[in-house]
């Protein structure tokens, strides 16, 4: 089974980088992917198990942190904003 090259965890998340090889006009070429997996355990389960984002590319990971700064602003600034509206408007 192939392993990956590079290895990052932080908490349940993991970032692993993969060496590929493919046949391209008669040689072999390289090029590196990368996954994104995300280690969970269902509470009536005694299971690990992980949901995995595979062959990513390198231009992915400047779309991946615009859209995470996205996800982070939004949950931290815009929800927080909306959750206060609606309780004033329930007053």
């Amino acid at each position: 089974m192939p392993r990956p090259i590079q290895k990052w965890r932080l908490g349940n998340i993991d970032f692993s980088v993969w060496e590929n090889k493919k046949e391209f006009n008669g040689g072999e070429v390289s090029f590196k992917t990368f996954s994104i997996s995300k280690g969970y355990k269902k509470k009536e389960e005694d299971i690990w198990r992980s949901d995995v984002i595979n062959n990513l590319r390198r231009q992915d990971i400047v779309k991946l942190q615009l859209l995470l700064n996205k996800v982070q602003d939004y949950l931290f600034f815009e929800a927080d904003k909306e959750n206060k509206e609606r309780e004033d408007e329930e007053e």
